[in-house]
């Protein structure tokens, strides 16, 4: 009796596997004949190229986000050596390595002084068609190649030197479109 019901429960068993076996085979079947769906658009990244520069700070904005930031004496402090500041830069990329990018981000920053488009912390357009603009422009980009190699050298000496170059660069600007005693007569 027992043996009787082991074979039919097996039976069924059997017959139930093959049924879902022969109904995911069909299913199988039905796709292999349907058309393969059209591969899904990939949203292709824009190359280098095509990529255009876009604004997003006020004068004053970049000033204080890239220019002021790496231009500060206290990166540097006048008579000391850098690889013993005891600013928490003073890490991998601290010490002379900070100094060097520091002048390096100077240099990129000239870049972005001449972006079309920017406006002055009044609203103003940026002066990049001016002729002293690029003039002083160019004047901070030469004075950030030179404190990029004072830093490389490494001697202080240059460093205090390179400092003043770049004040004098940051003041030629300034001294025309900045300081002005009317913040709506900026960049005029």
């Amino acid at each position: 009796m027992f043996k009787k019901r082991w074979n039919i429960l097996a039976t069924r068993v059997v017959l139930f596997s093959l049924t879902w076996a022969g109904t995911l085979a069909l299913a199988g079947l039905c796709d292999a004949q349907s058309p393969a769906p059209a591969p899904a658009k990939a949203s292709k990244a824009p190359s280098a190229a095509a990529l255009k520069p876009e604004v997003a700070a006020d004068l004053s904005e970049l000033m204080r986000g890239i220019l002021f930031p790496n231009s500060d004496p206290d990166k540097v402090p006048p008579a000391k050596d850098p690889s013993l500041s005891p600013n928490p830069l003073a890490s991998t990329y601290g010490g002379w390595t900070a100094v060097e990018n520091s002048a390096k981000a100077l240099s990129e920053a000239a870049n972005l002084l001449i972006l079309p488009g920017r406006k002055c912390a009044n609203g103003l357009p940026v002066p990049i068609n001016n002729p002293d603009w690029s003039k002083f422009v160019q004047g901070l980009r030469a004075a950030s190649v030179e404190a990029y190699k004072a830093a490389q050298s490494k001697n202080m000496d240059n460093i205090l030197t390179a400092a003043g170059d770049l004040s004098t660069a940051c003041s030629n600007c300034h001294d025309k479109w900045r300081e002005k005693t009317e913040l709506a007569d900026r960049c005029k």
